[in-house]
């Protein structure tokens, strides 16, 4: 059964004044009490913290739609998971989507400008999270929680909630570190009120979530420790080991033996891998052992037309109907795979690796029409039903969805430490790293007929294997940019730079550009080079 922390937010009453941080960031109130009412009574701290995790799920105030949390967007297409996962796969390899609405044919062929409607929405999306999490901070200063005449042991308790929306804001500064480089910053120490923040370079900014991360890590829970959904130190030292292993994109210096000290700490936490590799994707994931931080939804309280719901739905399409058990009425007829993903698996029909598993009845490898679903193969992946029910192809369905959406997990642990491992970082061991992988090949292949030898492991063979176990989990574009074939002509893939064989595209598209609307809105801003 799901956990109750995220259904919090639906009592969430609250209207934060003075927010600012992205000038030019239209928020929509959701509340009817100021931030002094609601901070006077303890038992309204929760809710705030719920709603700032639900931030990552859900678009607004009235579940699916209505009430949205930001003004000017299409609600369902502004959602936070939904915005990330479309710049994190539709420009790559890994995805490719039908529709035509304004923006995504541009992200589907890498050839996007800076009135790109999507990625403003992850942009704007990021920095509504950075904002409520800097008045909660805020709010819950030593200072404030004295002059309310809070009691030491409900004290104690919302210190924890602070140092949970700081993890939750270095989340989203990570996010805008990755995506967009260099971007307006704002902390709880700003002044609350109108005013153009100023643009952060990617070094300092990769510096600040280090030191926050690292300031955090030991005042939050233990691992496995916290509600389920909630960040703990695991989820912390994720993160962390997410920012080192791509620390010289970032900043020009390698990090790896940091990656490979924040793993240890993680590898020896608990978890352990899902036996079932397809129960990862399930309606009742959260109940893996595998999943270190998800971002949770729920089809009955936490309703959303983006986050998993468009993940089930988007791609389900064709024939598809016809065969499998999605749990969800219908399919949007939206997203397949490119050719060169479907060649890393051995094979596609009965292929012996269960990560393999596409839909090919009816469909055609080669995209040769982006518009035309059948041309694709479809990926079978997220899916809203449980264990029980997975062999009952007339199983109850909704349309809204409960599977969790696994931000991090132990999978990708394991190859993030062998890859740091064959990159030079100390604290691990070649022996090591091959028993990751192994295991992980065990697992989808059902026994040991797909391990590999040391003489294997290399680092062609990790960004290989990267996809094909997390394919779809919104890593390839950063992956990609991490060994140099995201942009250039060192690896090209269907319908990059826009022609059907797939073309050079020039380096600066390694990072998004900064919305056109926000540049206007905040003239200190400075375009990232190439727009």
């Amino acid at each position: 059964m799901k956990n109750k922390f995220i259904k919090k937010t639906a009592i969430l009453l609250v209207t934060i004044f003075g927010i600012g941080g992205c000038t030019d960031l239209d928020l929509e109130p959701f509340g009817e009490f100021t931030s002094v009412q609601v901070y006077q009574d303890f038992d309204n701290y929760i809710q705030v913290l719920a709603k700032m995790y639900a931030g990552l799920a859900t678009s607004g105030q009235s579940g699916p739609d209505g009430r949205g949390d930001i003004g000017g967007q299409d609600e369902g297409a502004s959602t936070y998971l939904r915005a990330f996962w479309k710049l994190q796969e539709l420009p790559t390899d890994e995805a490719i989507i039908s529709w035509n609405d304004e923006g995504l044919p541009t992200l589907n062929t890498l050839t996007f400008s800076s009135d790109n409607g999507f990625i403003a929405a992850m942009y704007y999306r990021i920095f509504y999270q950075i904002t409520l999490a800097n008045e909660f901070i805020r709010e819950l200063s030593d200072e404030n929680l004295d002059s309310r005449g809070i009691s030491e042991a409900n004290q104690q308790t919302a210190r924890l909630y602070r140092e949970e929306a700081r993890f939750l804001r270095a989340l989203s500064y990570y996010h805008a570190l990755d995506l967009f480089g260099n971007v307006p910053f704002v902390t709880e120490q700003d002044a609350v009120g109108s005013f153009f923040p100023e643009q952060i370079n990617r070094q300092d900014l990769f510096s600040y979530i280090e030191s926050e991360l690292l300031d955090v890590i030991p005042n939050l829970v233990p691992a496995g420790q916290n509600e389920y959904a909630r960040a703990d130190q695991a989820a912390a030292r994720m993160l962390l080991a997410k920012m080192y292993l791509n620390a010289e994109v970032y900043t020009g210096q390698q990090r790896y033996s940091e990656v490979i000290a924040q793993l240890n700490e993680v590898l020896n936490a608990g978890y352990s891998l899902e036996p079932d590799y397809n129960h990862l994707f399930f309606a009742d994931n959260d109940q893996s052992p595998e999943i270190i931080f998800p971002i949770s939804f729920d089809q009955a309280s936490t309703m959303s037309w983006g986050g998993a719901t468009f993940l089930v739905n988007a791609a389900i399409g064709g024939t598809m109907r016809n065969f499998y058990s999605f749990g969800v009425p219908g399919g949007w007829q939206g997203m397949r795979t490119r050719p060169e993903i479907v060649r890393l698996y051995p094979g596609t029909d009965g292929t012996p690796d269960a990560r393999g598993w596409f839909h090919t009845d009816e469909q055609q490898i080669d995209i040769v029409s982006i518009s035309t679903f059948q041309d694709g193969y479809g990926v079978l992946k997220f899916r809203n039903i449980t264990r029980d029910t997975e062999d009952r192809p007339d199983g109850p369905v909704s349309d809204h969805v409960s599977v969790d959406f696994p931000l991090f997990r132990l999978a990708d642990a394991y190859l993030m430490y062998a890859e740091a491992v064959l990159r030079g970082g100390s604290g691990g061991t070649e022996s090591q790293a091959l028993d990751y992988i192994n295991a992980l090949r065990e697992r989808a292949y059902g026994n040991s007929e797909g391990n590999i030898s040391s003489g294997d492991l290399n680092l062609d063979f990790i960004l290989d294997e990267r996809a094909r176990e997390l394919k779809w989990e919104a890593t390839r574009r950063t992956d990609l940019i991490r060994y140099g074939r995201f942009t250039g002509g060192a690896y090209i893939w269907q319908w990059k730079g826009g022609v059907f064989e797939g073309t050079s595209v020039p380096e600066f598209r390694d990072l998004y550009p900064l919305p056109q609307a926000d540049l206007i809105a905040n003239p200190t801003l400075q375009q990232n080079p190439g727009y």
